[in-house]
């Protein structure tokens, strides 16, 4: 047995837990510290994304949790709640506070905050490269010695000091372990007469062991005199709750009459006023650089007048280089399917098991994962704008347009997230303050073109906007934004009347991206995507392809000749091999017709058919709740019948150009109508785990109605223009 193998069977994993403030480079720590062991999941009972890594060292697993990034451990929005309830209900042996060396003074604010949860801290000084380079000489053993926390520099794209870090990490747990019960805390004194009041509370707090033991006396004591609505509940299950709620209540009028001001802003006062003495002490400025690139930068591309089409410009170049660039992989793995289909069809025996895997699997799965080029690009180029920072510019830059619709800057941040994925974009409405800010913005994020919308939008405008199919995406994309922002316009003005909350955010210096960072979000959301193609959607492509191959059918010679004479009528003069082609083509149609599908599709159509869609498509827009992804599978099934043998192309599109029911006006309809319609399962799960079952069954119907009537009347005015 090796020596690590025995250390880790004495030794027991260390907890330690990343956080810190939005934009101090968390991540990059995250993902230097655990390489690529990590995993990523959800808190239970809600839906914040969390990550878990882990690694081993000197015989030793250490186990880290990345918790949202949040600015106080005052719970105003849900990330807030969520990292604050891990510390107190998971106690970690510690907590890794990641600060901004630029911006020190901020970011200490937590850090003390952090210092009162009774929890041993380890800071780390992020990006000491960039404030070295902006003259800011931190002296990180006198900032220690001040806080009484080891503090350690950093820089997380390079992995500098992560060694560094661990150390500090073990040295404080050993120091930790030494005291016991007595503690090595060290905490900001707020004065005299904020400490009277603290003095007189803890004990109290502290008479209940189990209460104490969950929540520390301390850090309790302030947030009562800060008047926290989330600590008086958490009171609650306290033996003397009212008695302690009470003397609260009556210490926190004192300081308000006493001071002349709000007891949480006196106490937010003390804090800075201590971080101020510390940031004197061991923080120097030598110099303040005359240029500074992210100014220059910002200077135009967040120009009053120019920001906005900057960003109009950045999406749709956005869009134009990822199909520019994905059309010849996409291509490949087209071709690559087609292979596939062909040397099944040559090797497996004619019958229902070739039917499964060539039409069913192949001709399914195949035509989603045609789609993958095109998602490594998409979001390679998103995680491309996020990393280097112009992200938070976009929010700024559509703050005003989103105000004017009832909606808070910082909802472009998750809309901006529905165009990878809505699961984590609803998740990311968190991050708002106010919850009428959050049900709108939740409410609106289907509408935003996700990935799994992306191959039918390619699909439909590859097949008859050839010429133009990049700016017919580009142009679903804008009416997505166009229909959320009238649609919580709607609901601000109905049954979500308020006023939207001040946009109050900041702006990150410019970096340059890392690599590894932009590859894993990539390969994060590629995967999830793959898996989706792997596991939704071959089930759902087998489950399409059941349905429309049973009941089998066997014409009898009467109707083979029936269907001869009727090609031969519509192709006079056809060879035989030619009438051959289209018996067994006519045949296929027949059975698909009066089959299980068939039978759905007509009993639906009547629905469809003000919008110009038949029953084929009925059917696909069906299947398509349960991942959009399934539409284009679905269309790959139903229209595999109709392919000719000897036609150059066998592809989805060319099937569809050949469907005298399909046309550019149809194909605009559908892809407008896939837009609109509710989003995938895995979605509305999330609105339901976010809203509850009233919002979810009201969203589903909005988009409903919404979808219907949009289309309908879309269809009919082109027919009447004709357009048809």
């Amino acid at each position: 047995m090796r020596n690590d193998d025995m250390g880790l069977a004495t030794t027991r994993p260390l907890k330690i837990a990343l956080a810190g403030n939005p934009n101090a480079g968390k991540t990059t720590i995250f993902n230097a510290l655990t390489g690529a062991h990590h995993k990523v999941g959800n808190y239970p009972g809600v839906t914040v994304e969390k990550r878990e890594g882990s690694r081993t060292r000197n015989g030793r697993r250490y186990d880290f949790i990345d918790l949202p990034g949040i600015y106080s451990l005052t719970a105003y929005s849900i990330d807030e709640v969520v990292a604050r309830d891990f510390l107190l209900d998971h106690k970690p042996d510690v907590i890794i506070n990641v600060m901004d060396s630029t911006n020190l003074s901020r970011h200490l604010y937590l850090c003390l905050q952090f210092q009162e949860l009774g929890i041993p801290v380890v800071g780390a000084l992020n990006m000491s490269d960039e404030a070295e380079a902006k003259g800011i000489r931190i002296d990180a053993q006198t900032l220690s010695a001040v806080l009484g926390i080891r503090m350690v520099k950093t820089v997380g794209p390079r992995g500098d000091g992560m060694e560094r870090l661990l150390d500090a990490v073990d040295a404080t747990i050993t120091e930790s372990e030494a005291a016991g019960s007595t503690g090595t805390a060290k905490y900001i004194q707020y004065g005299m007469e904020i400490e009277d009041r603290l003095g007189r509370l803890e004990p109290l707090i502290q008479a209940d062991p189990a209460f104490a033991a969950r929540f520390p006396a301390r850090w309790l004591a302030v947030k009562l005199l800060e008047k926290d609505q989330h600590a008086f509940e958490k009171l609650e299950s306290h033996t003397d709750s009212a008695r302690i709620a009470a003397e609260a209540k009556s210490a926190s009028a004192w300081i308000d009459s006493h001071f002349g001001k709000d007891a949480e802003i006196v106490v937010s006062e003390q804090r800075y006023g201590y971080i101020r003495g510390a940031v004197k002490e061991a923080i120097k400025i030598e110099r303040k650089p005359d240029f500074s690139l992210t100014e220059a930068i910002d200077s135009v591309v967040m120009n009053r007048f120019l920001a906005l089409p900057i960003f109009v410009g950045v999406l749709w170049a956005v869009f134009q280089i990822t199909f520019a660039l994905g059309e010849y992989p996409m291509a490949w793995f087209e071709a690559l399917f087609g292979w596939l289909g062909g040397t099944f069809e040559s090797i497996v025996p004619e019958g229902m098991l070739r039917s499964l895997v060539v039409d069913g699997i192949i001709g399914g799965v195949g035509g989603v994962f045609s789609f993958v080029p095109l998602i490594v690009i998409l979001f390679f180029m998103l995680s491309l704008l996020e990393d280097v920072g112009y992200m938070s510019r976009a929010a700024f830059a559509t703050d005003k347009v989103l105000h004017t619709f009832g909606l808070h800057g910082q909802s472009v941040f998750p809309m901006m997230l529905g165009f990878g994925c809505s699961v984590p974009a609803i998740m990311a409405a968190r991050t708002l303050k106010s919850p009428r800010d959050r049900i709108v913005t939740i409410l609106v994020i289907p509408f935003m073109s996700c990935g799994a919308k992306l191959p039918v939008h390619v699909l439909l405008a590859a097949a008859f906007f050839p010429e133009n199919a990049g700016n017919m995406v580009m142009l679903m994309y804008a009416i997505g934004v166009v229909l959320a922002l009238l649609s919580a316009w709607t609901l601000k003005k109905t049954v979500l009347r308020g006023e939207a909350t001040p946009f109050v955010m900041e702006l990150p210096p410019y970096r340059a991206p890392t690599i590894s960072g932009i590859l894993w979000h990539v390969w994060e959301k590629t995967w999830h995507y793959i898996q989706k193609a792997g596991t939704v959607i071959l089930a759902s492509s087998v489950l399409i392809w059941a349905i429309t191959s049973f009941p089998a059918y066997e014409p009898d010679q009467a109707r083979l000749d029936s269907f001869g004479a009727s090609y031969l009528t519509s192709h006079p003069g056809a060879s035989e091999e030619a009438v051959a082609s289209g018996i067994e083509t006519a045949v296929a149609v027949h059975a698909l017709e009066h089959s299980i599908a068939g039978s759905i599709g007509k009993f639906i159509e009547p629905a469809f058919r003000p919008l110009g869609f038949d029953w084929k498509v009925g059917v696909a827009t069906v299947t398509g709740f349960a991942a959009k992804e399934v539409v284009v599978s679905t269309l790959g099934v139903l229209y595999a019948v109709g392919l000719e043998e000897n036609e150059e192309s066998a592809g989805l599109r060319e099937a569809l150009r050949n469907d005298p029911n399909f046309n550019p006006l149809v194909a605009f309809t559908l892809m407008l109508f896939i837009l609109i319609i509710p989003p995938c399962f895995a979605t509305l799960a999330t609105i339901r785990a976010e809203l509850g079952w009233k919002w979810l069954g009201f969203s589903i119907g909005f988009m409903l109605v919404l979808g219907w009537v949009l289309g309908f009347a879309v269809f009919q005015i082109g027919t009447l223009a004709g357009l048809a």
